[in-house]
C-alpha cells in the first residue's frame, strides 16, 4: 500500500526581532526563540529570512535547534559590514528549503532559536507549516 501524502494544516509566519549578542557556538548563552513546533507530526520550516534593520558590522547570525533539553548549532550565516543608507540596502539573507531538506520540529518541545554575534538588531522571519 502506498503511503499517503501529508499536507500542511496550518501555515505560519513568525517574525522575531533578535539582538542577543552571543559568540558561543555550543548552544550556551542567551538565545532568542524563533518558532516552537506543534504536537506530532510537527512543524516543517519552509523559509528563513534574516534582515538587518540598520548598518551591520562583520559578524554572524547563528541558528540553533532546541530539542527540549539542548540547543545545537544548525547554521551560521556570515554578516558582512554594510553601511545602510538611502541608496544602500541593509543586509538580507534567505534560506529556502525544499521538500527534501526542510527541517522538522517534531513536537511541542522543539524550537528554532537564534543569536547574533554582535549587539545588532535583525528581524528573523520564519515561514513554516504545522501538520
Amino acid at each position: 500500500m502506498a503511503a499517503s501524502p501529508i499536507f500542511a494544516v496550518t501555515p505560519r509566519m513568525v517574525v522575531a526581532q533578535v539582538s542577543v549578542a552571543n559568540t558561543a557556538r555550543d548552544g550556551t548563552g542567551t538565545l532568542a526563540d524563533l518558532i516552537t513546533g506543534v504536537a506530532s507530526p510537527g512543524t516543517r520550516i519552509n523559509k528563513i529570512t534574516i534582515k538587518a534593520i540598520a548598518t551591520s558590522a562583520a559578524g554572524m547570525i547563528r541558528i540553533y535547534f532546541h530539542d527540549g533539553t539542548n540547543s545545537r548549532l544548525y547554521r551560521e550565516i556570515v554578516v558582512p559590514a554594510i553601511t545602510a543608507s538611502g541608496t544602500v540596502g541593509a543586509f538580507i539573507y534567505e534560506i529556502l528549503f525544499n521538500d527534501d531538506d526542510a527541517p522538522i520540529l517534531p513536537n511541542a518541545s522543539c524550537k528554532l532559536q537564534a543569536s547574533t554575534n554582535n549587539a545588532e538588531t535583525f528581524n528573523i522571519i520564519v515561514e513554516a507549516a504545522d501538520f
